[in-house]
């Protein structure tokens, strides 16, 4: 069975920083394409950070959203099948449920999450003023 475990999260005040992590088991997304998304209350899904390996230069290629940019890095631990996310700086406008996602057939970085496959369970990452 393949399944996404999130783990971290949690409250951090404002400008500090918090980590958020998916392993995943069953099957490795090692070379398939990963992304963080969020969802704050009232709000549609929004995707955060996105990663994919490239066969060709055996290099993880990361991309982010603009609100987050600069704030946050998103990499992978294939030692330990996880994906991770670091944000600092962190606001109030960080403050939304977190999800790993993975797509099962595509190593393409995607920002609308009806293409992603899997899904880790979500994370609540509060930042407090």
């Amino acid at each position: 069975q393949v399944q996404l475990v999130q783990s971290g999260g949690g409250l951090v005040q404002a400008g500090g920083s918090l980590s958020v992590s998916c392993t995943d088991s069953g099957r490795t997304f090692s070379t398939s394409a990963m992304a963080w998304f969020r969802q704050a209350p009232g709000k549609e899904r929004e995707f955060v950070a996105g990663l994919r390996w490239s066969g060709s230069t055996n290099v993880y290629y990361a991309d982010y959203a603009d609100t987050v940019r600069g704030r946050v890095t998103i990499f992978r631990d294939n030692a330990k099948n996880t994906l991770n996310l670091q944000m600092r700086s962190m606001t109030s406008e960080d403050t939304a449920v977190y999800y790993c996602a993975a797509r099962y057939h595509s190593n393409v970085i995607s920002a609308i999450p009806r293409d992603y496959d899997y899904w880790g369970q979500g994370t609540q990452v509060t930042v407090s003023s």
